[in-house]
């Protein structure tokens, strides 16, 4: 496999995008070798999931699209990125019994670590953010 693999994806930030941008990341892991019952990729699918979701909720349709990027770096560290255009980073709330919603960022969290991994947001230069999680490329799969 070569050091660096990189495959993204842009969709409309529209509620059908989540289960498109789902199966765009599981087509691409598996493309990369990380079989389907490897327990990363329901981490993965997860993560991706939330992340659009949060995309599409809370750019209040100032982003008319999201991008979903996927890193693979020298066999060792899996990158998930989503893009959009609105320029509010994601708020640390805290996730109430009682709340409807806001749990998202919790869950991703949770699976970043749980997986050794982390999160980050950087600023895109059209004054958006990507929200990323890097996480360990699980061993053995190459």
């Amino acid at each position: 496999m070569a050091d660096h693999q990189e495959s993204s994806f842009t969709l409309p930030t529209e509620p059908a995008s989540v289960s498109i941008a789902r199966r765009y990341a599981l087509d691409v892991l598996a493309e990369w070798g990380l079989p389907a019952g490897d327990r990363a990729v329901d981490s993965v699918r997860l993560i991706v999931s939330e992340l659009a979701t949060n995309a599409i909720q809370h750019t209040f349709g100032m982003s008319p699209t999201f991008t979903v990027e996927l890193r693979l770096d020298r066999d060792e560290q899996l990158s998930i990125g989503v893009t959009d255009s609105h320029p509010r980073w994601p708020q640390r709330l805290p996730a109430a019994v009682q709340q409807d919603n806001g749990r998202g960022m919790v869950i991703i969290r949770y699976l970043a670590a749980e997986s050794g991994g982390r999160l980050k947001v950087t600023p895109t230069e059209s004054g958006g953010k990507t929200v990323w999680i890097a996480m360990p490329w699980p061993v053995g799969v190459a």
